[in-house]
């Protein structure tokens, strides 16, 4: 590893250490859990949260956005299926060791995974899926919030991947130029589309779609499904997603000027129109 990998690596094996103190050490070194959980999901769908939750139940560990995957994934797509499940696993594996959790479920948050979700069920076989589905209009408000994918916008994230409009991995070859000299709103609903089709396409069987409005209107029936799909804990997972509030549902409503919403409805509004936002 270079100097700047290793500082990746740390970083998020920091991250998983404070996570890990709830659990007793006997269970963080025992060896041989093979049953992760990948949360999929565009930015700002609500993975954070429900990983979180998730994470922080019994057995289970959030190991966060793990910043050393992150920062391989637009050179993981480039590979096989089989050769970019055997990075992931590697990198995972590594961190979970230098977080000594390896006998706790982790629970990966990095939205990019949805991409190469294939790849990451098959380097862990026993492993599972959760997709959040969030009103894509909605997803851009936040996004704008950020800023991310504003022209004018300079620096980059943790795991040293830049800002701003320049085509990300996951935007169509044939439309780099499109992407990089649309509106803010339209980049927004680029990625939101982008990272919903990759996740419905690489989960399979072993995914669970879960809607982001479905968690406020009926987090004990969401808690059922979950549960049931991972093998978890159903009472204490209806405790965590009860600390759900659902304040910013509709928000594209009183944010969006009807300008945006014709640039998001242009790029997104097929996709939209089939999950039966509009």
């Amino acid at each position: 590893m270079t100097g700047g990998t290793a500082g990746l690596y740390a970083a998020s094996a920091a991250r998983v250490l404070r996570a890990r103190r709830l659990h007793g050490l006997r269970d963080r070194l025992r060896t041989g859990e093979e049953r992760l959980v990948f949360v999929v999901g565009s930015p700002r769908s609500g993975t954070t949260f429900l990983a979180g939750t998730i994470g922080g139940l019994p057995g289970f560990v959030d190991l966060s956005e793990v910043t050393p995957h992150k920062a391989n994934l637009p050179l993981l797509a480039e590979l096989t299926e089989e050769q970019a499940a055997r990075r992931i696993r590697t990198v995972l594996e590594r961190v979970r060791r230098l977080a000594l959790v390896p006998g706790l479920r982790g629970v990966e948050q990095t939205p990019e995974t949805a991409f190469l979700l294939a790849a990451a069920l098959r380097a862990y076989p026993e492993g599972r899926a959760v997709h959040m589905v969030r009103d894509g209009r909605d997803v851009v408000c936040s996004l704008l919030d950020r800023g991310w994918l504003r022209a004018d916008r300079a620096g980059g994230d943790d795991a040293r991947l830049s800002y701003g409009a320049r085509a990300r991995f996951w935007v169509e070859p044939e439309r780099h130029a499109e992407f990089e000299t649309a509106s803010d709103a339209t980049r927004a609903a680029w990625a939101w589309r982008r990272y919903l089709e990759a996740a419905r396409v690489g989960g399979g069987g072993r995914t669970l779609e879960v809607r982001y409005e479905s968690i406020g209107s009926d987090p004990a029936a969401v808690a059922t499904l979950i549960a049931e799909h991972l093998d978890a804990d159903r009472g204490e997972l209806s405790s965590g997603l009860a600390r759900f509030h659902d304040r910013s549902i509709g928000r594209f409503r009183r944010e969006l000027t009807p300008e945006q919403l014709g640039d998001v409805e242009r790029e997104a509004g097929p996709l939209l129109t089939q999950l039966g936002y509009l």
